[in-house]
């Protein structure tokens, strides 16, 4: 899983170790991010199951300390396949301050590098 800036530059990479994506790969990466910055900077977070992950921050109180600097909407290609009240709040073209960004980067970023997955997958635990 990988965490790309707004220019689809890479910032950080987790090895997913287990199959599917699970949050706590996308919580080390804010995490890792957010001590990396300024304290007082908002920080636009697109991401497919967006609305899942923020509702997991509130309940259970991940990322409380930056919670309020983060502005979450789901990737526009994804938004479509979430109900209508989710694409109401969390659609980034309903969102301040995400224009019209595509959130293709880490798709591209993906594709760039796909010849180096057979080379690079864990066959085996240590």
């Amino acid at each position: 899983m990988g965490l790309l800036c707004r220019h689809d530059r890479v910032l950080w990479l987790v090895n997913m170790r287990t199959a599917g994506e699970k949050q706590y790969y996308v919580l080390v990466l804010l995490e890792t991010l957010f001590q990396h910055l300024p304290a007082n900077i908002r920080v636009g977070v697109l991401y497919d199951i967006a609305c899942q992950l923020h509702r997991s921050c509130v309940k259970y109180g991940f990322l409380d300390r930056y919670l309020d600097h983060i502005l979450f909407a789901v990737s526009v290609f994804h938004a479509f396949g979430h109900r209508w009240p989710c694409q109401m709040i969390y659609h980034p073209l309903k969102c301040c301050r995400f224009g019209f960004t595509n959130d293709k980067g880490c798709e591209r970023f993906w594709h760039s590098i796909s010849k180096l997955i057979s080379y690079l997958r864990v066959s085996g635990v240590r």
